[in-house]
């Protein structure tokens, strides 16, 4: 049963619950802003992303305070002093990311709240995150209000003008490895989700080759009840058929032979058990020989 809801049908409280349940995990941005008067500001937002690397463009938003329609610190700093560094935040900050968040008064220091080292920028004045993986320093290109009532979205759109690395969260390519940068992301409610460990899995982009599609899948593959959209979507994704020989050589396996022997005067039968170690294997991301034994016909194997 699907559930139809207009926008403006609900309080906004409520809508902003449901939206961010929705669009979620988000990655966050550590905000680092200083105002006219040189006091520091440290506070988080979820509503980020990267858009854009020539020019690098980096695009925040602290939105308007729904309870009582006014505008963050951050906000107001950076239309002060448009500079911000933006530090991504890993599992060993979060706690002390989750106190900086705190609606403590103007004027108070985050960093000192939240026990974080404050470091001195390259080219923008507002202050460093020591502790934060990756550190990019920004100068503010835009900002647009979205709208003028509580929960309204102030975008801030950034270009990076440094950025620092912590070396020992890169790869042997110079880019961050997923398990030593250990991010996190934001969910709904209270909730996190770590981006590193068990969380993580492949998928093969397409990019740089054309997938066969689904509509391509012969129809007993393509109608199974065994096999779930993703796995037809590993399949679709393949550039092309399994040859005659390569159908063989999966056939020849012992696992795929004893299989066939069983079934093989059954074909309803034999397709049957040939999907299910087809999905066993396309679980695994053994594609290739999951797509050979799904290709496999009774009367090629009557010996």
């Amino acid at each position: 049963m699907i559930k139809t809801i207009a926008p403006g049908s609900m309080p906004t409280a409520q809508l902003h619950r449901l939206i961010l349940g929705a669009v979620a995990p988000r990655p966050i941005a550590f905000a680092s802003t200083i105002d006219k008067n040189g006091i520091p500001n440290l506070s988080p937002f979820s509503f980020f992303n990267a858009f854009g690397v020539n020019p690098t463009t980096l695009i925040f938003s602290p939105s308007r305070r729904g309870r009582d329609n006014t505008n963050k610190h951050t906000y107001e700093n950076i239309k002060e002093i448009p500079e911000v560094v933006i530090n991504v935040v890993n599992y060993e900050m979060v706690q002390q990311m989750s106190l900086a968040s705190c609606e403590y008064p103007k004027g108070v220091n985050e960093f000192e709240k939240s026990g974080f080292t404050a470091t001195a920028s390259e080219t923008i004045r507002p202050f460093r995150v020591k502790e934060s993986p990756v550190q990019f320093e920004c100068k503010v290109r835009q900002v647009i209000e979205t709208g003028d009532g509580g929960g309204a979205a102030n975008l801030v759109i950034c270009e990076i003008t440094m950025i620092h690395v912590h070396t020992g969260i890169l790869d042997e390519n110079g880019i961050p490895d997923p398990n030593k940068i250990r991010l996190i992301g934001r969910h709904t409610g209270d909730f996190y989700v770590k981006a590193y460990g068990e969380s993580l899995f492949v998928v093969e982009k397409p990019a740089a080759k054309l997938g066969i599609g689904i509509d391509a899948l012969p129809s007993k593959i393509k109608n199974s009840n065994l096999l779930t959209g993703n796995n037809l979507g590993q399949l679709g994704n393949c550039e092309n058929f399994p040859s005659a020989e390569e159908i063989s050589g999966v056939a020849s396996l012992l696992e795929v032979k004893k299989i066939i022997k069983t079934y093989k005067n059954d074909q309803a039968i034999l397709d049957r058990e040939l999907q299910i170690l087809a999905k066993k294997w396309l679980d695994v991301s053994r594609v290739k020989d999951a797509f050979c034994v799904l290709m496999i016909e009774t009367k090629d194997f009557n010996d």
